[in-house]
């Protein structure tokens, strides 16, 4: 008698002699590991935050000494009155316009914000145009959805005055009053640190509360307004017109307002 295992076996060798073109069954191995019911989820990507805005409005502008028309029609200035819609800036001795300063320490602080990712919108594109006007240039942090704003400019004293200052709406219109005087007080603290010194002639340790500035007046951000140094003054006046010099200030105006925006 056969044993049904023996039985089987005899079996299975007939049926492979009897089928000699068929393809023999693959030996038996590990089960293939199901990944259809357990596929491990990735896990979604959280998005950079966006980069904050900075308006930037660099003084006055190269075409304004010829549209005195239109620079000095009337526009509102903050408070209720009315101030010239523009002015043409001070100058050194030797004649480095204030305009053309302003517009090259803007793109000084410019590059060095973006390179730390801070994207920056300006208030004027080149150093030839009129204007804008100092209302235009006062509501155009909040078009920009701006969190701060600078306006850069020169002043134009006494030879024998000298140092920066940086004025801030005083009394506040928009309620930004004290994120601007902040703003103001870091910009004020870079550029002590950096060893240029506060003015002697005008504001106190180098802030100056202002209500006559309609760019001031007219943001609705904080805004602060840096008056680098005197064009008057022989040393200020070198300093400003030198590639070194306009470095020396951005740098120090670039520290402040990142200083401001990590607070």
């Amino acid at each position: 008698m056969v044993t049904p295992i023996r039985s089987a076996a005899v079996a299975a060798l007939a049926a492979a002699a009897l089928c000699t073109g068929c393809t023999p069954p693959p030996e038996p191995g590990p089960a293939a590991a199901d990944t259809t019911s357990r596929t491990t989820p990735v896990a979604a990507r959280t998005p950079d935050p966006p980069a904050p805005v900075v308006l930037l409005d660099p003084g006055h502008n190269g075409g304004n000494a010829a549209a005195r028309t239109a620079i000095t029609r009337q526009v509102p200035d903050g408070r209720g009155g009315t101030k010239p819609c523009n002015t043409t800036g001070t100058s050194t001795s030797d004649g480095y316009p204030e305009h053309a300063f302003t517009w090259d320490l803007a793109q000084r602080v410019r590059t060095r914000l973006e390179a730390a990712g801070v994207r920056v919108v300006m208030t004027r594109t080149d150093d030839d145009g009129v204007g804008p006007c100092v209302d235009e240039r006062g509501a155009a942090a909040r078009r920009a959805s701006a969190v701060a704003a600078v306006s850069l400019h020169a002043d134009g004293s006494s030879p024998s005055a000298r140092g920066f200052h940086v004025a801030y709406a005083d009394p506040p219109v928009h309620g930004t009053g004290p994120e601007s005087l902040r703003l103001a007080t870091t910009l004020r603290d870079a550029l002590r640190s950096d060893g240029i010194p506060p003015a002697d002639y005008i504001g106190r340790d180098g802030l100056d509360g202002r209500d006559d500035l309609a760019g001031l007046n007219t943001s609705a951000v904080p805004t602060a307004l840096v008056e680098a140094g005197n064009m008057r003054n022989p040393a200020e006046a070198a300093a400003m017109s030198s590639p070194q010099g306009r470095d020396r200030y951005a740098a120090a105006v670039s520290a402040g307002v990142l200083a401001h925006l990590e607070r």
